[in-house]
C-alpha cells in the first residue's frame, strides 16, 4: 500500500481531534467566564459533545483550566510580538504592551478566577513569556532615559502585574467599566515606570 494513502486516515484523525479540542476550549472559555464553577458536564453540553469526549482530551477539570490558561498566554504573546515592542520610543511600546495585555483579560475574564488558585511562584511561571518581553522593554527604556533608572527591574515587573490585576478586579466588581479601567491602568503603569503620561489622555471618569 502507498505510504501516502496509509497516513491519510491518521492525518484526518489528528485534524478531527484538533477541531474537537478547539471546540471544547471555546465552550470552556465561554461557560467558565459565565460560571467559574461550571462542571465538565456543563462544558461538554455547551460544546455539543459527550462528557467522555471532553475527558478523552482533558482527563480532569484542572487539566482543562490549564489548557485555557495556555491558550490565553499564547494569544497574548502573539499579540505582544505583533505590537513590535522593540520599535519606536519605549514609552509608546509600553502603552502598546498594556493594551495588548488588557485585550487578553477582556477575552478571558475567567483568568482572574483561575489565578486565585495559583501560588505566587506558579503565577510568575505562567506569565514568564510576557514578563521576559516586558523586561527587555524596561531595560531599553532605562537605557534611553524614558524610564526611571533607579527602579529595580523586578519591582517594575511585579508592579505591572499587580496593577493589571487590580484593574481587572475593579471591572469584575463593577466599580469601573473596562474602558475606564484600561485608561487608569495605562496612566498608572507609565507613572510607576517614571514616564509621565501624555497630556490629555483619559482620566478614568
Amino acid at each position: 500500500m502507498d505510504a501516502s494513502t496509509s497516513t491519510e486516515p491518521q492525518r484526518k484523525l489528528r485534524a478531527d481531534a484538533q477541531r474537537s479540542v478547539a471546540t471544547i476550549l471555546d465552550a470552556g472559555i465561554k461557560t467558565l467566564s459565565d460560571r467559574p464553577d461550571a462542571s465538565m458536564e456543563e462544558i461538554a453540553r455547551a460544546a455539543g459533545v459527550a462528557r467522555q469526549t471532553v475527558y478523552a482530551h482533558f482527563p480532569s477539570r484542572e487539566t482543562l483550566l490549564r489548557a485555557v490558561e495556555e491558550r490565553a498566554l499564547a494569544e497574548t504573546v502573539a499579540t505582544l510580538d505583533a505590537a513590535e515592542l522593540h520599535k519606536g520610543p519605549a514609552v509608546a511600546a509600553l502603552d502598546r504592551l498594556v493594551q495588548a495585555g488588557w485585550q487578553t483579560l477582556e477575552r478571558y475574564p475567567l483568568l482572574m478566577h483561575l489565578r486565585r488558585d495559583l501560588t505566587p511562584e506558579e503565577e510568575l511561571a505562567l506569565h514568564q513569556p510576557i514578563l521576559e518581553r516586558l523586561q527587555r522593554l524596561i531595560k531599553r527604556g532605562q537605557r534611553s532615559g524614558e524610564f526611571d533608572r533607579r527602579l529595580p527591574t523586578n519591582w517594575l515587573l511585579t508592579s505591572f502585574l499587580a496593577l493589571s490585576h487590580a484593574a481587572a478586579e475593579e471591572v469584575a466588581a463593577e466599580r469601573m467599566t473596562a474602558r475606564q479601567a484600561l485608561e487608569v491602568l495605562r496612566q498608572s503603569v507609565l507613572r510607576v515606570f517614571g514616564a509621565e503620561p501624555e497630556a490629555g489622555e483619559g482620566d478614568g471618569d
